[in-house]
Parts: C-alpha cells; structure tokens; sequence
C-alpha cells in the first residue's frame, strides 16, 4: 500500500488563497507583501526574510517528466463512486489510510455483486485533478490541486480524498464544517472518490510528484531558487536542540511527582474538569482545569489547577483520548477513595524557541491566537509549544487580546530566543468564564 499525504502547517491561515502555496508543502508564516518582495527587493536581508515565509523544499521522486505534469498528464481508470467522511481537521497518517478504507468499504460491492463503474480519464496535473467521462470527455469533477488532503493506492484501488468548500464568500475559499463532535473538536466534511485502476500506484505516485512540481514553480516564478530553501541546515539546526524546553527535567525530578488520595462519599463525583495536555507534550495526559467549590477534590488540599494526571487508581491515562480518560474517571463514583498519581505542573506552560535566522520557519501553525497545528521534529515542537493551547504571552508581552494579523506579523519576525506562554485552550476558556465547567 502506498500512499502520500498532503498537509500544511501555515502560521498565517488568514493568507488569500493567490499568496498560498500549493498544498502538500509545510508552510510558514506568508503574506502577499512577502512574496512580492522575494520578486523585486534586492536586499540581502529582505531577501533572507522572504525565504524564511516558504517551507523546506524536498523534492519528490515520480514517475513523471515534471514538464508533463505541468502540462497535465491522463491515466485511465474506473470510477466506482463517492462518499462523504467527517474528519479532524489534522488527522493522522494513520487516521486517514483508516478513512480510506472506509470510503472503499462503502463504495466497493459485496464479493458476488455487481459493481456499478464508469470509465473516466483521471486527469492529473501541477494545477488540478478532473475527471473526464472516458466516452463524452464531460467533466465529472474538478478539483483544484490544494484542495486534495490524501491520495491512498490500496492495491488496485485510488481513493481521492478533498475537502468540500462551500460557496466563496468575500472572494475567500471557506471549508466546510460540521458541529463540533463528541469531545469538542470541530469536524470536516471530506468527498472521498474511489477508482479502480491498474495503474493505481502510479497515479497516486502522480498526484505525489505534482504537489512537489507545483511548489518547484511557485518558488521560481517568485525569484527563489528551491535549492536555497534546502532541508539540511535546518536539520543541523535541530540536531543543536535539545526537545521540550525543560519539561524532561520537570518530569523526572521525583519531588513533581505526587501520590495524591482523595476521600469522598460513594456516590460522589470527583469535582474535576480536564482538558487535553495538548499535542507536542513529552506526555500527552490530561490536565485538571478546574475545580468544584468545596467538592473532594478541591477539599483534599492535594490538587492544583495545571496538575497533569498520569494515573488514577493505577489505570494509565498516558495517551489516552479525553473522552476515555472522562469515562475512567465517572467509573469511580462509586469509590470511597481515589488515587491519582500527578506531576505538579503550572497552567501556564513556558515555550522557548530557538530561532537564529529568520531563514528557519517556525513550523507550527495559529488561528486567532490558538495553536492548530505543529510540525513534528521542528523546532516549535523542540521548544515546548503544544497543539490546542492558547498563546497567552510572546517575548513578555500580552497577546490576550492582539488581532491574528498582529500575532502572525510578531511571530514572522521574531528571531533568536523566543519566550511564549501558553496554556490548554479550553483551560482558559472556563478560567476567563466564556465556557461553563462540567464537572466529573
């Protein structure tokens, strides 16, 4: 099973979709001034800023003359049908073959049963993927290349996954969303297209190459040659940082770490609220966000806002989703006594970034002052910063209650140590009461 993913860590997601670069590329902070400027200035530090806008270049190896993927090329194929998934916004790798699967199961006709299938021209190029009826060569769909999040080959099987857009609104895309799910993370609507076809990997090998391709140009016809954007100084880089700031030193000192009992009635909840200790943490656990007046935990005098839970009456909770780590906890109404095993941690988590030159990207991405995404290996991640937490304070100051744009401007030119605190995004919800805790 091959399979190639396309997904971007963008900092400033407020950008127009004409100064973005093609998806499939793990973008950094970019503004339409940026890219005009990597055109005409002839500044040495203008210059080094604009690189510093566009993610590391990899190039991807294809099957493909990159000049014919420019021009568009045709792979012949059977599309069985289509189907519609609701997804995180940044799944897995893993999450999405699962989605793929899915789609096919849904799609593909019992073993004995006829498959309903048309014959179509899969049409693949830098700028779109259609599909052409084979006989009428009517187009039956059309998606702009940024649009696609993953392409699976699974066996003789293509599944084409896009997000759906509702219809442009103040000239921008806007991508369609459901309610949030169970445990409050908002959900997308994905299509899924299945084909079937002989030459199933080499088109996904195809779409691959054509995200590669399509950057390539983007990069050149804004005066950048790929090759200065090139993966090995930043990777000297980290190989320079240690990971997680100092929350391994924080974690192994025995005297953060507590067994703590709590005593209560049978019957009786916990009096806790707990949030996610947020992706990108050393030890993705639960964190206690809020405590019941006068309830056992907070009488117990052994709890404190910020405390990471790592177990509770010796169940791990290491790596758990929340809304299983929530059901743990409601099991336990019935014990007259609870033990949890925590780490003294503050609620506000110090980030410390090391940026020498504005040429490295930041590698994470924020959306009106909360962290959506965050690149793995970089150097956010090494510094501490966390997916789902909320930027409280950058270099000292208050971004509280900054605009977006100003955060993206302070974080693009930000250089050298960069100092931020953060905290869970729904911690600081129910701390400044724009959500009301529920307590477990």
């Amino acid at each position: 099973t091959g399979e190639c993913e396309n997904q971007m860590v963008m900092e400033d997601q407020s950008a127009s979709p004409g100064s973005s670069p093609p998806r499939g590329a793990e973008s950094s902070v970019m503004h339409q001034s940026d890219i005009h400027d990597a055109a005409e200035t002839s500044s040495n530090r203008e210059s080094r800023k604009c690189l510093a806008s566009f993610p590391t270049y990899v190039e991807v190896p294809g099957p493909c003359d990159p000049e014919d993927l420019i021009d568009g090329i045709i792979f012949a194929a059977n599309y069985l049908g289509s189907t519609q998934l609701l997804s995180d916004k940044t799944p897995s790798k893993n999450v999405r073959m699962m989605q793929a699967q899915e789609a096919v199961s849904r799609i593909k006709a019992a073993e004995g049963e006829s498959q309903p299938m048309t014959e179509v021209d899969l049409f693949i190029s830098t700028q779109r993927i259609k599909v052409l009826n084979a006989d009428s060569q009517e187009t039956m769909m059309d998606h702009p290349l940024r649009t696609i999040s993953y392409i699976a080959d699974i066996g003789n099987i293509v599944v084409l996954m896009a997000r759906r857009r509702m219809p442009r609104s103040n000239s921008q895309d806007s991508v369609e969303a459901s309610h949030p799910s169970h445990d409050g993370k908002r959900q997308y609507k994905m299509i899924c297209h299945v084909f079937e076809s002989e030459d199933a990997q080499l088109i996904a090998q195809s779409i691959g190459q054509a995200f590669s391709v399509a950057y390539q140009e983007f990069l050149r016809a804004n005066g950048i040659n790929p090759e200065d954007l090139s993966q090995k100084e930043y990777s000297d880089l980290l190989n320079t940082q240690d990971m997680y700031n100092d929350d391994l030193i924080h974690f192994s000192k025995s005297e953060n770490c507590k067994e703590v009992y709590v005593e209560k009635q049978k019957g009786e909840i916990l009096g806790l609220v707990i949030v996610e200790s947020g992706w990108g943490s050393i030890l993705p656990t639960v964190i206690i966000a809020n405590m019941m007046h006068a309830g056992p935990s907070e009488k117990s005098g052994k709890l404190n806002i910020g405390d990471q839970i790592m177990s509770i009456n010796g169940t791990s909770l290491v790596g758990l989703p929340l809304s299983t780590c929530q059901s743990i906890i409601k099991g336990l109404k019935n014990q007259s006594r609870v033990k949890l095993n925590i780490v003294r941690c503050p609620p506000v988590t110090t980030v410390l970034i090391r940026r020498p030159d504005l040429r490295y990207q930041l590698g994470f991405s924020v959306q009106n002052g909360i962290i959506c995404s965050l690149m793995r290996g970089g150097i956010a991640e090494r510094g501490g910063v966390r997916v789902g937490h909320r930027i409280i304070e950058i270099n000292g100051q208050s971004v509280v209650a900054t605009p977006h744009e100003k955060i993206v401007h302070i974080l693009s030119n930000a250089v050298g140590e960069i100092h931020m605190k953060t905290m869970p995004a729904a911690m600081y919800r129910l701390l400044t009461a724009q959500e009301q805790p529920v307590y477990i």
